[in-house]
């Protein structure tokens, strides 16, 4: 039962019609992008192919979230049958591990175009972006599906969850005894640290690296610098507080109750609404060549 969704009246058909243009916009940009991608023979380089697969796993994201949410506004049932609970958690918890690894793993190809611009053909070749992208995305499936594992064996006492989608800590605390719960516990917080820490010392490192260039060069490299790694910075920066946001929510449960409903909501569903809307990458349409491609391939 998830009960983060309250009476609101006829209000749930203005906030139904919201949620289907914002998905439908997602579809539409991001299906785009990947088709003009895929298509255009110029954009067959390191750094638009990890753009195609962050624009893949925007859509596999959001498709977890929006038909879900669509359906329990207009609806006055918002219970959720068990094997779709833990698909949609799966799915939600991967999206992020992914979006923030192809994150980290393009901050690194940055770092390579700009401190390294000579060798930077020789180390990232077609060849090893592919296996890059299919290592990122295996090993969010594989991390995830341990989590899922040791949940699913796990007894329940409860069925409400006080949220607008099903979210794994939630379900672990409806456990019938803390005991059994130990071990979702301890490889919790491993997984955590490891789905944040390596991708962050992956960008720490790429962006001092960046800097310390950066300080060295010219005004025209450092311009340069600039353009390539704002919408890449830009992106991250939305990501990482909508997953704080999240992260606090669900940790700090009790202080959010005073918080309005709707902007509870709001906030719990940021990261999975504006990434995938907002990623500035499908805004820095110079960047990637859209509009002349668009024209190329449509036209």
């Amino acid at each position: 039962m998830l009960a983060g969704y309250s009476d609101i009246g006829h209000l749930k058909y203005l906030y139904f019609i919201t949620i289907t243009v914002l998905y439908v916009s997602i579809v539409f940009a991001n299906t785009v992008l990947i088709v003009v991608i895929c298509m255009e023979r110029s954009l067959h380089e390191p750094m638009y192919l990890f753009l195609c697969s962050l624009f893949v796993n925007d859509l596999y994201g959001s498709t977890a979230l929006f038909p879900a949410l669509m359906t329990h506004l207009v609806s006055d049932d918002h219970t959720v049958s068990t094997v779709c609970c833990y698909l949609q958690i799966f799915v939600l918890y991967t999206y992020g591990s992914i979006e923030f690894s192809n994150l980290a793993v393009m901050s690194y190809d940055r770092y390579l175009a700009i401190c390294s611009p000579l060798q930077y053909n020789v180390i990232m070749t077609p060849s090893k972006v592919c296996i890059l992208i299919c290592v990122i995305w295996l090993y969010s499936f594989g991390k995830f599906s341990i989590i899922l594992s040791l949940t699913i064996r796990l007894r329940l006492c409860g069925n409400i969850m006080d949220k607008v989608y099903c979210d794994n800590y939630l379900v672990v605390k409806l456990a019938c005894s803390t005991s059994d719960t130990t071990v979702n516990n301890i490889y919790g917080l491993y997984s955590i640290v490891l789905s944040v820490a390596v991708p962050l010392i992956t960008i720490v490192f790429s962006y001092i690296k960046i800097l310390t260039i950066c300080l060295k060069s010219s005004i025209e490299t450092r311009q340069k610098a600039f353009r390539t790694c704002t919408p890449h910075l830009a992106s991250l920066l939305n990501f990482s507080f909508g997953c704080l946001l999240n992260l606090l929510q669900s940790r700090f449960e009790k202080s959010m109750r005073n918080v309005p409903t709707v902007l509870h909501t709001i906030l719990s569903v940021y990261y999975l609404m504006c990434q995938p809307l907002l990623n500035p990458y499908c805004l820095y349409s110079q960047d990637i060549c859209l509009s002349l491609a668009i024209h190329h391939i449509f036209v």
